[in-house]
């Protein structure tokens, strides 16, 4: 079967959806600054790194593109559950919204038809984060994201532990390596993860759906110049 290419975005809760003693616990780095300025300076980074950790942030959406047909499925959060397909060139895509809690059950149904699966930094964000939000939510996965080791990853191709050598060189973005092989960034449209929080609370749905297609996109294009350039040399 062919591989498919993940992605997903996140976007962190809100500082009142904690009760004190969470807050107080995340934001305990912040405290121990003395001045005042600083310490608000902080306070206002942590909050910005909520989207970083499965149990201080939600999914959002989750593309999937199947690296052998080009055709691609992207769930995302929004107000209604709706379904709408759209045509570019000979590919589709497929767009679906719902709950968070609809994007997995229909990420784990699509992830299991597929034998390899392509991330980048997945290892480190996309699959543990997927996993724990599952799990959260009283969602089995259907297949372990996390299988192997950073080393020996189970039907799981790491792209930036690939292009990295498993950490022996600088990490770069998505984005940088795009332009290095010379493939378009998702990028270069006028969004990125940083402004996802904001989409998100701007009911910019539909733009976050498409920006992580976009991603996917790039990544199976990224993916392909390492299975052809790199990848089995001996």
């Amino acid at each position: 079967m062919a591989a498919v290419v993940f992605d997903i975005e996140t976007s962190g809760f809100l500082p009142e959806s904690f009760d004190k003693t969470q807050i107080d616990y995340l934001m305990k780095g912040a405290e121990k600054e003395e001045n005042e300025e600083k310490r608000e300076q902080m306070r206002t980074e942590l909050i910005k790194q909520l989207n970083l950790w499965p149990l201080t942030a939600q999914i959002v959406a989750i593309a999937l593109l199947n690296v052998e047909s080009g055709n691609g499925i992207s769930l995302y959060c929004a107000d209604e559950e709706t379904e709408n397909e759209k045509k570019e060139g000979n590919n589709t895509f497929l767009y679906i919204s719902g709950d968070e809690r609809r994007v997995l059950e229909k990420f784990w149904e699509y992830i299991v038809k597929f034998d390899d699966f392509v991330t980048f930094n997945g290892r480190s964000f996309d699959c543990p984060f997927v996993m724990m939000r599952s799990a959260m939510l009283g969602i089995k996965p259907t297949r372990d994201l996390m299988a192997g080791t950073r080393y020996s990853m189970t039907h799981h191709v790491d792209l930036l532990e690939e292009l990295t050598y498993h950490g022996v060189t600088r990490k770069f973005n998505l984005d940088f390596y795009c332009k290095s092989f010379g493939i378009e960034s998702p990028k270069s449209h006028g969004i990125t993860g940083y402004d996802i929080n904001d989409y998100f609370r701007g009911k910019r749905y539909t733009e976050i759906a498409e920006y992580c297609m976009g991603d996917v996109v790039a990544t199976a294009q990224l993916y392909r110049k390492w299975k052809e350039l790199l990848h089995g040399i001996r």
